[in-house]
């Protein structure tokens, strides 16, 4: 079983296969047969797993099973204590009402990497950072959260999934490294329920990628 973090750097897509305008995973990790564990916007940078086990990939990505994920926001305008309030309590996004996230008030992070391209400055108009912990994860769901109370969100960095922390593994924007998989302290709970024939031999990347998000389905067991 493998497990590998990424610092998935501005711009870059979260998958394997090719695409016609931005880099992929390709550009940064060169193990085989890894897929990534949840997905990361291309527009948002940080922390991003991935394994070539499907049972832990489905324990890291399943909407039931969410590990808390942790972002740092830069946003446009400063916060008042009204608005992390609302995002404290769930934030109703018209399709869905998120639940509550742990959400604080940031200095801008002396550690953080220069972003490529960077974000528009403009004088008249103050920005500042938040770190937010949410659980679901659903599209682009802090950039909607932040909007949603009057202050879009500028960059986006997730720098954690469970215990394991970006800041600790010290990993640069498309650098990667193997961690163990008992560091996620997930307990094995997780196991295929019907498999599906895997693809003839010597397919493609991406036959072998869409492959792998219809190969099983999978139940837990207490």
């Amino acid at each position: 079983m493998t497990l590998i973090a990424l610092n998935k750097p501005f711009g870059t897509m979260s998958q394997f296969s090719e695409h016609p305008t931005r880099p992929t995973l390709s550009s940064c990790v060169s193990v085989p047969g890894v897929y990534p564990a949840g997905r990361l916007d291309a527009d948002s940078e940080g922390l991003l797993l991935l394994t070539d086990d499907g049972a832990l990939q489905a324990r890291i990505a399943d909407p039931r099973h969410k590990l808390e994920k942790t972002y740092l926001a830069q946003v446009e305008g400063v916060p008042d204590a009204g608005a992390l309030a609302r995002l404290r309590a769930g934030v109703d996004l018209g399709d869905f009402v998120t639940r509550p996230a742990k959400v604080r008030a940031l200095e801008a992070p002396d550690w953080l990497w220069p972003r490529h391209p960077p974000v528009r400055f403009r004088a008249a108009i103050p920005t500042a950072w938040l770190e937010l912990k949410i659980r679901e994860g659903k599209n682009r769901q802090v950039r909607r959260m932040t909007a949603a109370v009057g202050f879009p969100t500028l960059r986006l960095i997730r720098v954690a999934i469970g215990p394991l922390d970006l800041r600790a593994l010290g990993l640069g924007p498309g650098q990667s490294c193997e961690v163990p998989p008992a560091e996620l302290g997930l307990p094995q709970a997780m196991r295929p329920e019907r498999p599906i024939p895997a693809p003839a031999a010597g397919g493609s990347r991406n036959a072998r990628e869409n492959d792998t998000k219809r190969r099983f389905r999978y139940r837990s067991y207490k």
